[in-house]
């Protein structure tokens, strides 16, 4: 399946549900942060050096991409009632980082571009 059809799923399943009139965007990214947070909550108190092992349980990979999923549905559903091109959206993105964070510069550094 490409994005365009799970875009067209997503909607689909909004749409069977009579959804749509409470998905301003607004709204949407309301509930894009709660599943962020329920993502982080997966592993705010797994040390750095634990994660790997933590997600190497079935069970919390599992939660993991269940997270991740959700969070990705909200992206793709704001996206489609914005009408964002998302594959323009991110080229036209990746080519500001790549201005903004040269090479040259950024490599192996945590500085943001204002303070290079």
């Amino acid at each position: 399946m490409d994005l365009d059809e799970f875009v067209s799923r997503i909607n689909q399943f909004a749409l069977d549900r009579d959804w749509g009139q409470f998905h301003s965007v607004r709204n949407l990214i309301l509930a894009l942060v709660g599943e962020v947070g329920e993502l982080a909550e997966i592993l705010q108190w797994v040390p750095d050096e634990k994660v790997e092992e933590f997600l190497s349980h079935s069970n919390n990979q599992s939660r993991f991409e269940e997270e991740f999923a959700d969070v990705l549905i909200y992206i793709l559903r704001i996206a489609s009632i914005r009408g964002i091109d998302i594959e323009a959206a991110l080229n036209k993105k990746l080519e500001v980082n790549e201005e903004k964070y040269p090479v040259e510069k950024s490599t192996g550094s945590a500085k943001k571009y204002t303070e290079f």
